[in-house]
């Protein structure tokens, strides 16, 4: 993966470029790339999109380190056969459990309870997220009751609960870029279902309690000690990218899909279909030019 910010993403001499205020060119070998992700400041042409696609490039647009995720081009780079696996791990009942079990020893560093359903278990990991909230408010001396939120009414939470808010939704940005990247279907979970997201929300939740919720109890601390110099949002995202970075996260989330994904116990496809290019645009030019 490769992030992009403040530059001009183009195609020059055949070669795809990024270009920065100076004029400094820097050269992008696309086709052994994953996915760009563009940062603030960064603007890509219409013919450096149209050879990403070619490439079989995920471009993505998101916040600074990935804190947001504000859309994303040709997803799986026009690859079905992870989505397929996924598809069936998902269908196949005893697989999902096999999946969900792996993402609880992943989550909490020790082997999920036996002869539990997928249900049990998403009751068990919600006490312990809940139990994890309450220590970390006395560890950080922050007023906690529950986790209370409404998304219509932003300003309506105490300070803790919009700071986990902000956190999350970064992580899930973060997430989605990652599971997109790496050709899977948002939609599609495990442990979480019936969302648009539920696959991100299944994928962040094995990092949550280890990065953006502690950094958001933290700045929960500072803002109700009269410590914080900005807006609430602006200094969870902040410390969330610092986190990110720190961390190296999103090098380690694609290995991770593929690791729970694997405890499934389904074949992974081996060879995947050629990507879409020609054969698409066979089918879709009609006689008088024109493109589908």
């Amino acid at each position: 993966m490769v992030f992009i910010e403040r530059a001009q993403v183009d195609v020059l001499d055949g070669a795809f470029v990024a270009i920065d205020a100076e004029g400094v060119r820097t050269h992008i070998p696309i086709g052994g790339v994953a996915c760009l992700m563009l940062e603030p400041g960064s603007r890509i042409s219409h013919k450096a999109v149209s050879l990403a696609a070619q490439a079989g490039t995920l471009v993505t647009w998101i916040g600074e380190a990935g804190v947001r995720l504000y859309s994303a081009g040709q997803p799986g780079g026009a690859r079905s056969d992870k989505l397929l696996w996924q598809a069936q791990l998902a269908l196949d009942s005893a697989a999902r459990l096999r999946v969900v079990r792996k993402m609880y020893a992943v989550r909490f560093d020790e082997t999920a309870p036996q002869r539990r359903s997928v249900e049990q278990l998403r009751g068990i990991e919600g006490q312990r997220v809940r139990h994890t909230y309450r220590l970390l408010a006395q560890r950080h001396g922050v007023d906690w009751t529950r986790r209370s939120y409404d998304p219509g009414n932003w300003d309506s939470a105490d300070a803790a609960n919009r700071c986990l808010s902000a956190a999350t939704a970064c992580l899930h940005g973060l997430s989605e870029a990652a599971v997109l990247a790496a050709g899977y279907a948002p939609a599609i979970g495990f442990l979480h279902t019936g969302k648009p997201r539920s696959f991100v929300y299944d994928i962040a939740d094995l990092w949550k309690l280890q990065t953006v919720v502690p950094e958001a109890f933290r700045v929960a601390a500072r803002a109700q000690g009269g410590k914080l110099e900005m807006p609430i949002e602006r200094a969870v995202r902040l410390a969330c990218r610092d986190c990110f970075r720190k961390t190296g996260l999103l090098g380690r989330i694609i290995p991770g899909i593929e690791d729970v994904l694997m405890a499934g116990g389904l074949p992974r496809p081996e060879s995947p279909p050629e990507a879409l290019g020609p054969a698409f645009e066979e089918e879709t030019s009609g006689d008088d030019g024109h493109r589908g």
